[in-house]
């Protein structure tokens, strides 16, 4: 596939500083949906419920989000990026901030779900803006800087919101959150030429979002990557859903030792994204997807044994850098998939990848009730199985001064 040609590209610092714009809004979303998960003991000892009700809270956000993401997507390449993206900044912030009026767990659940549907049209347009902002063999610093910016949103979200909650409450960080959404959404405002002339709205009839669906997923590239993109985040919610469950039970912590051992969960990331999306335009995502995928297999490996809770930690922070070299990784070569249509193959990334989150957490909360031994051990087999096959899978995806040398200067 002939690497994307960068349409209405802005002056170099005007494009750095949008980035580090869309950075910090990744980082809001990523925040609030990574700092309920670490909550819920105390949720459920607030509203006096089980761990496993209130656990459907995070699906709850994370499913809808997802399915919202297609729409999203399609909105953008016909009505236009900037005007999908500002407006769901703004659900957002309202949202965030209203489920702090929430009397139950129900009332929480119903709040996400708002949410969830309101706040899904930020983060994968943003993506795609990187797509058309920054030719393929560049995308991986700024696609490591997004992806940065989520980890950072998952570490300082799990952490502080465990941290905070004892000292403001549950309703004390949706308000402080949502209140931080509204200021985003302010120093947004100056972007939106830029924004609007990165991406133009495309027409289309419904056969041609059908044709565009197939087109996606009828080559081995996208079933592959799709395919991983799902496995990959039910894996990794999973696990991370319920850490807080997990360290309250095995080490008996509450919520401020639960944000502290949690602390590393996304560092990696935060720090090091750009460093690895350098690292995959250079060396290619052949040799790096693997090396997380294993990662992450030897990270949940390890919580089934009985650690000190320092080498857990430990374990979860390689859990995190397991995370930050597979799904930024499958993002890059998904922006290269959609052609005139980046929203909807973006689109259609966000939505596998927070539906596999939702089912994820599911799925490991159901496997709970046969203990989490057993939970771990399915969920890092499967995972084993996932790495050993992307040495397969993904030989291709090698670098593209690499591939020119021997193709003619087309991408694999």
């Amino acid at each position: 596939m002939l690497h994307n040609a960068v349409a209405h590209s802005p002056a170099h610092h005007e494009r750095e500083r949008l980035l580090r714009m869309l950075a910090v809004a990744t980082f809001m979303i990523f925040f609030q949906a990574y700092m309920v998960a670490p909550i819920i003991p105390a949720l459920s000892n607030a509203f006096e419920a089980s761990v496993q009700t209130v656990g459907l809270v995070v699906p709850a956000y994370l499913i809808l989000y997802g399915i919202a993401t297609l729409v999203y997507g399609l909105l953008a390449d016909r009505i236009g990026v900037q005007r999908v993206m500002f407006a769901s900044l703004a659900a957002f912030a309202a949202l965030t901030a209203l489920t702090a009026t929430s009397m139950s767990i129900a009332q929480i659940a119903l709040w996400r779900v708002l949410t969830g549907l309101g706040a899904s049209g930020v983060v994968p347009l943003a993506l795609v803006l990187v797509g058309r902002l920054f030719p393929y063999e560049q995308r991986g610093r700024p696609l490591g800087w997004l992806f940065g910016a989520m980890a950072g949103g998952m570490a300082f979200g799990s952490t502080l919101g465990a941290v905070l909650e004892p000292f403001i409450g549950w309703r004390g960080l949706f308000l402080l959150v949502g209140a931080a959404g509204g200021i985003a959404l302010l120093l947004f405002l100056p972007y939106r030429r830029i924004i609007a002339a990165a991406m133009q709205p495309v027409g289309g009839t419904l056969g041609d979002l059908i044709r565009g669906y197939m087109n996606l997923l009828g080559t081995p590239r996208g079933q592959r990557t799709y395919g991983n993109v799902f496995v990959n985040s039910v894996f990794h919610s999973g696990v991370f859903t319920w850490l807080g469950v997990y360290l309250e039970r095995r080490y008996g912590l509450g919520p401020v030792g639960i944000g502290l051992a949690l602390l590393g969960y996304g560092v990696p990331g935060f720090l090091f994204g750009p460093l690895i999306g350098r690292a995959a335009d250079k060396w290619g995502r052949a040799r790096l997807l693997p090396i997380g995928l294993g990662l992450s297999t030897l990270a949940a490996a390890g919580l089934l044994l009985d650690l000190p809770l320092v080498v857990a930690a430990i374990a979860i922070t390689i859990l995190s850098l397991g995370y930050d070299m597979t799904q930024p990784l499958f993002a890059g070569i998904v922006t290269s998939l959609g052609d005139k249509r980046p929203g909807q193959a973006m689109g259609l990334n966000v939505f596998t990848l927070f539906v596999g989150f939702g089912l994820g957490s599911l799925i490991f909360g159901e496997l709970l009730r046969f203990g989490f031994g057993t939970a771990l051990g399915i969920f890092a087999t499967v995972e084993l199985a996932v790495a050993i096959a992307s040495l397969w899978l993904f030989r291709p995806e090698i670098p593209y001064v690499a591939t020119s040398q021997s193709s003619g200067g087309r991408m694999r």
